[in-house]
């Protein structure tokens, strides 16, 4: 087995590598002049399992095409099998057509990534169950819940605990989380007016004198999130912090994030953190590289990926 990283987030490639006892494939991932992307492997993968870790967050497209001449490097290198490991897999929220002319910019991605030579997919929780079927390929979709819980448990303070969904879309991942810590749910109704801005509508569930925990999958503009522990808080909760997959975290969400009543917005480094969010007094980074390292492990040796959940 061989482990490969482009540059979207060396620091949890390294970390895997690490927790894995392995060093990293040694290779130059570079741009010309023109900023065209050239990727050369400087190790002999002829034979090999090789997993490529990359997440397509920002730059998205340049790091997209990184992955994608990774691949395809490794494929003409005659690696035996080739699996993309993408703990944040861009272009998610687009799994669908959201009004006439518009792409599904989500299926475009998988078909390039299986044209360009992946064997095998591996992702953290997917915006949407629905892109698995978009690959041709076999996916699996890891789940940060486990993380999320251990962490919730070693920072709570209060038993009167209360998982919260942000919107009806994400009751399946909030109530996952609920029933490990065999806490109460409650659901956000929200408008949503446009892309990006949201209206929170109505609680449903008692939140008053409770430890609300927001879980959501991605942080973005960080609208919803604010909006939603604003409502909260209004409702009579003793407390609101937000447990977040991926921290996109664009334009001003750090500054929201901090003018805002949460308590402590958590996200894992499926993103590496820039350093507003490194600065920022209530947002923490918690890792997913022994979650990844174990599952690249289980994959290597045919094993069991979904019992890493039970």
């Amino acid at each position: 087995m061989k482990i490969l990283t482009c540059n979207s987030n060396r620091p949890l490639a390294e970390a895997i590598a690490e927790y894995l006892t392995m060093s990293l494939t040694k290779a130059s991932v570079r741009r010309f002049s023109d900023m065209e992307v050239f990727v050369e492997i400087r190790e002999n993968v002829r034979g090999e399992d090789v997993f490529v870790i990359q997440s397509t967050c920002f730059p998205t497209n340049d790091n997209l095409m990184e992955l994608l001449v990774a691949l395809d490097a490794l494929r003409r290198g005659s690696a035996r099998r080739i699996t993309a490991v993408i703990p944040y897999f861009g272009y998610a929220r687009q799994d669908r057509k959201s009004g006439p002319r518009t792409p599904i910019s989500a299926k475009l991605v998988a078909n390039l990534i299986t044209t360009a030579g992946a064997d095998r997919v591996v992702t953290l929780d997917l915006h949407s169950g629905q892109i698995q079927g978009f690959f041709d390929i076999p996916l699996d979709n890891l789940y940060a819940a486990p993380v999320f819980t251990n962490d919730i448990r070693a920072h709570s303070v209060h038993d009167a605990q209360m998982v919260v969904s942000p919107d009806v879309g994400g009751v399946v991942r909030a109530r996952a989380i609920a029933s490990r810590l065999d806490a109460d749910l409650a659901i956000i109704d929200k408008r949503r007016e446009r892309a990006g801005v949201s209206e929170v509508m109505n609680i449903i569930g008692d939140v008053r004198d409770r430890e609300c925990i927001l879980v959501d999958d991605i942080v973005d503009s960080a609208g919803t999130l604010c909006n939603a522990a604003e409502a909260l808080m209004a409702a009579g909760a003793l407390s609101v912090s937000a447990y977040v997959t991926h921290g996109v975290l664009s334009g001003k969400a750090v500054e929201r994030v901090t003018a805002s009543p949460l308590k402590e917005l958590v996200i894992t480094d499926s993103i590496p953190a820039t350093e507003a969010v490194a600065k920022a007094h209530n947002i923490r980074q918690i890792t997913i590289a022994p979650l990844m390292a174990e599952s690249i492990q289980r994959i290597s040796e045919e094993r069991s990926v979904s019992s890493l959940f039970d």
